[in-house]
C-alpha cells in the first residue's frame, strides 16, 4: 500500500495538499481509494430545439456571429449564438476572452454545457468546445466526477489520480484464485484503475463488483471475529430486574408500547442470564429506543455497577445527558450521571475521569471520547451505542474491551474472565431483517415496530422546482408560529461537474428570500467539530430558525420544535436516507411536514419518491427500495450511512452482501483461522484492515 504523502505527486505542494486534506486525502493510497461519486458520460449531440433547463447536453450547429466581449464591472463576458434547423441557443463564457478567435461566424462546432434560463430565453453557460472529430473521440466515454472543495476542482483531482495510477506499484492479488473464478471477480489492480477511468459501463460494473465484494468480505470477517469472541461468553454482571426500574417505568407520563415492553423484557433476560448480552435494538425514528436505554442503565446502577451510553455527536450526547438528569430528578432517582466529550477542557476531563474511576458516578454519557485510554471504569457492566452504523466494528470492540481494563480487577482472574460488559446497540436505520442478520451477525436483534400513540404522522409532499417559492412562504409561516425548519442540500459547495443545490449558495439565497429577522445558518461535514457543535446547539436552543445542511443532520441532534424538513434534489438520495432525514422532524407535539423537491422531472423518479408519500414506516420503505434498485442504479443514491463502506451500498448491493456472507461461512467452516496457504495474502490484508496482528484475530 502506498503511504507516500499526497504532496509527493508532481504539482501538489503544501497549499494544494491542505485542500486534499479537507477531503480526507493525505496519502497517495487515500487518493486511489477516493472513488468517483459519479461519471460524466459524453452523449451524442441533440438538436438545439430539444435542450432543457438544468441539463448538461451537447449541441452541434453553426455560429450565427463572431463572439463579442462585453465587460460588466470586473467580469469579461463572451457571447455568441449557435443555430441549427430546430432553433438557436445563446452561448456565454466568463473571463475567457481568448476564445473569441476560435468563435468565428459560420464555423460548425459542438458545444457541451449546462443549460440555464435567463428571463424567458435558454442559454448555455461555460460550454466546452469541440470540433466534430474531437467530440467523436470522447463520445460515450465516462469521465470521473469526484467530491470537491473550494479551490480544488474536478480537473485537478483527475490529474492527480492519473499521476498516482501511472506511478503506483502493482499490489499483490490477495483473493484466492478459486474465489475470483467462482464469482467472476476482476483482478485487484485492474479494479482500482477502472473504477476511476472505465471506458464503458461494463468495465465500470466489473471494477465496482470486485471492490464492493472486498469491502463486504473484510467487514463480515471482522464481524465473524467479534461473534466468535463473544459467543457464550460468561458474565459476572448478573442483574435481576429491580423495583426501582419498575417504579420509574410506572411513573412515566406515558405508557410504554407493547413493542417497548417486549424489548425491555429481552434485555432484562439477557442481563440476568449469566452470559454477556450482545443485542441490537432496531427501531424507526421516534419508536422510543432512548427510554429503554435509560431504564437498562438504571438497572445496572441499581446493582452497583456502571453503565456507558455513547452517542455519535456531542450535541446528542449532551441532550441524552440533560434529559436523563431531568428524568432522574423528577422521579427522585439516586443514580448519578456524568458527561464526557472531546470539547471539554483538560481540567474538566480530568475531574470527570476521577469521578468515573472512583465510582462517584454510575452512568457515563459521551461520544467516542468514552473509548479513549484515559477513561478507567469501575465495574463497567453495560455499554450502549446510539446509532450503531456511525460506529465501526473497531470502535464497538474497543468500548467492549473496557471491561477488561477496569479499576480494581487486576488482582482477580475471575473478574478478568467475566468482566466484559453487556453490549446494547441502537439503530434507527431501517434495514430489512434479512440484511440486518448478516450485518449484525455478532448480535441478537430486537425490533421496535410500533410507534407511541401520541406521535402525529408527518405530512409529506413531493414537488417540482416550481413549488420553491410557496415552500419558502410556508417556512415563514411556521417560523412566525414559533417553529423551526431544516433545508437539506446534497452538496457543500458548487461543483463544476454536478448540477445540484449546495449548502453555501442556498444559505445566501434563503437569507435574501426569507423575511427579515429569520436567522438562517448552514452546517456541513467539512466544518470543524467545535463549529458544528456550536451551530447544532444554537439550532437546538432556537437561536437559529432555519438550518441549511448536508445529510450530516441525519443523526446527532434532537429538536422537537423543528416542524419542516425541505429536501432539495430529493432524487439524489436513497429512500431509506430520505426517511432518516424526515425523521429529524415530527419529534414534538406540533404537526410536522416534509417537502421533497424533485429536480429530475423524470416519471420513474417521481414514482420512487411517491413511496415516501404513502408511508412513514421505515422498514416498509427500505424493503420497497430494495425491490426497486437494480444493478445499474449505483450512483447518487448511496444510503448505507457510514458502516465502514466507501463504495458498497447494502441496498443496491444486497445480492453481493448475501453472497459474501455465505462465502465467509464456508471459508471459516473449512479453515476457521484461515491458516491455509491460499489465504496467506488475505490474512496480511486483514491485518491492515483491522489494524491488529493476526494472532488477535480469531476468525
Amino acid at each position: 500500500m502506498n503511504q507516500e504523502p499526497i504532496t509527493s505527486l508532481k504539482g501538489i505542494g503544501e497549499k494544494t495538499g491542505a485542500l486534499f486534506k479537507r477531503l480526507g486525502i493525505e496519502t497517495v493510497e487515500d487518493l486511489l481509494h477516493d472513488y468517483p461519486r459519479a461519471y460524466d458520460v459524453y452523449e451524442p449531440a441533440i438538436p438545439v430545439g430539444q435542450v432543457q433547463e438544468g441539463r448538461i447536453c451537447t449541441v452541434c450547429g453553426q455560429l450565427l456571429r463572431t463572439a463579442t466581449v462585453r465587460r460588466f464591472q470586473n467580469v469579461q463576458v463572451i457571447v455568441t449564438v449557435v443555430k441549427d434547423l430546430t432553433g438557436s441557443l445563446s452561448l456565454t463564457w466568463f473571463n475567457m476572452p481568448y476564445l473569441r478567435s476560435a468563435l468565428q461566424m459560420g464555423r460548425v462546432l459542438l458545444f457541451r454545457g449546462r443549460v440555464v434560463k435567463k428571463g424567458s430565453r435558454l442559454s448555455m453557460e461555460q460550454p466546452e468546445i469541440f470540433t466534430q472529430e474531437a467530440y467523436e473521440k470522447v463520445m460515450h466515454s465516462m469521465q470521473p466526477v469526484y467530491s470537491q472543495t473550494k479551490g480544488l476542482g474536478n480537473k485537478a483531482i483527475v490529474k492527480a489520480v492519473t499521476q498516482a495510477l501511472s506511478q503506483r506499484q502493482m499490489e499483490r492479488e490477495y483473493l484466492p484464485e478459486g474465489l475470483r473464478k467462482k464469482y467472476e471477480l476482476a483482478e485487484y489492480n485492474y479494479a482500482v484503475e477502472h473504477i476511476h477511468f472505465p471506458s464503458d459501463q461494463q468495465e465500470l460494473l466489473a471494477a465496482r463488483k470486485r471492490l464492493v465484494f472486498d469491502e463486504f468480505l473484510f467487514f463480515l470477517l471482522a464481524v465473524r471475529r467479534l461473534k466468535d469472541k463473544r459467543q457464550d461468553a460468561g458474565s459476572i454482571y448478573k442483574m435481576k430486574p429491580v423495583e426501582e426500574v419498575k417504579r420509574v417505568k410506572q411513573e412515566l407520563p406515558f405508557k410504554l408500547t407493547q413493542a417497548q415492553e417486549k424489548v425491555l423484557g429481552e434485555i432484562e433476560r439477557d442481563m440476568d442470564s449469566g452470559l454477556v448480552m450482545n443485542r441490537l435494538i432496531q427501531g424507526d425514528v421516534g419508536s422510543g429506543k432512548t427510554i429503554i436505554a435509560v431504564l437498562a442503565l438504571l438497572q445496572a446502577a441499581c446493582h452497583g455497577y456502571q453503565g456507558a451510553l455513547m452517542a455519535p455527536t456531542e450535541v446528542l450526547a449532551k441532550q441524552h445527558f440533560e434529559s436523563m438528569e431531568e428524568l432522574f430528578a423528577a422521579h427522585k432517582v439516586q443514580a448519578r450521571a456524568v458527561l464526557v466529550t472531546g470539547s471539554m477542557t483538560a481540567k474538566e476531563k480530568r475531574l470527570a475521569y476521577e469521578r468515573i474511576a472512583g465510582h462517584q458516578v454510575d452512568i457515563i454519557v459521551g461520544t467516542h471520547a468514552l473509548i479513549q485510554e484515559k477513561v478507567i471504569y469501575d465495574k463497567l457492566a453495560l455499554v450502549i451505542t446510539d446509532e450503531q452504523h456511525r460506529f465501526g466494528v473497531g470502535q464497538r470492540e474497543a468500548l467492549g474491551r473496557k471491561g477488561t481494563e477496569q479499576k480494581g480487577q487486576e488482582a482477580s482472574a475471575s473478574w478478568q474472565r467475566g468482566g466484559q460488559p453487556h453490549v446494547l446497540v441502537m439503530s434507527a436505520t431501517p434495514i430489512p431483517r434479512t440484511l440486518a442478520i448478516i450485518l449484525y451477525g455478532d448480535l441478537d436483534i430486537s425490533i421496535l415496530d410500533e410507534m407511541p400513540a401520541d406521535r402525529l404522522p408527518i405530512k409529506n409532499c413531493v414537488v417540482d422546482t416550481g413549488y420553491r417559492d410557496r415552500a419558502y412562504r410556508f417556512i415563514e409561516r411556521e417560523v412566525a408560529a414559533g417553529r423551526q425548519a431544516y433545508v437539506i442540500c446534497p452538496m457543500v459547495e458548487e461543483s463544476e461537474m454536478l448540477d445540484a443545490e449546495n449548502v453555501l449558495d442556498y444559505t445566501k439565497l434563503l437569507q435574501k428570500k426569507l423575511m427579515l429577522g429569520i436567522v438562517v445558518e448552514y452546517l456541513h461535514g467539512k466544518m470543524k467539530g467545535r463549529e458544528k457543535n456550536q451551530i447544532m446547539e444554537r439550532f437546538a436552543s432556537g437561536e437559529i430558525q432555519v438550518l441549511v445542511s448536508t445529510t450530516v443532520v441525519e443523526v446527532g441532534v434532537n429538536v422537537p420544535n423543528a416542524t419542516v424538513m425541505m429536501i432539495e434534489n430529493a432524487e439524489r438520495f436513497g429512500l431509506a436516507q430520505l426517511h432518516q432525514l424526515r425523521g429529524r422532524v415530527g419529534r414534538g407535539k406540533h404537526q410536522s411536514y416534509c417537502i421533497m423537491v424533485d429536480c429530475s422531472g423524470e416519471e420513474d423518479t417521481r414514482k420512487r419518491l411517491d413511496i415516501l408519500n404513502r408511508s412513514n414506516d421505515g422498514f416498509y420503505i427500505a424493503s420497497e427500495d430494495l425491490k426497486l434498485r437494480g444493478p445499474g442504479d449505483i450512483f447518487g443514491l448511496r444510503q448505507s450511512g457510514e458502516m465502514e463502506f466507501k463504495l458498497a451500498d447494502i441496498f443496491t448491493d444486497a445480492d453481493i452482501l448475501k453472497t459474501v456472507s455465505e462465502e465467509v461461512k464456508e471459508m471459516t467452516r473449512q479453515d476457521p483461522m484461515l491458516k491455509g496457504e491460499e489465504y496467506g495474502a488475505l490474512r496480511e490484508r486483514m491485518e491492515q484492515y483491522l489494524g491488529a496482528g493476526m494472532e488477535q484475530v480469531n476468525l
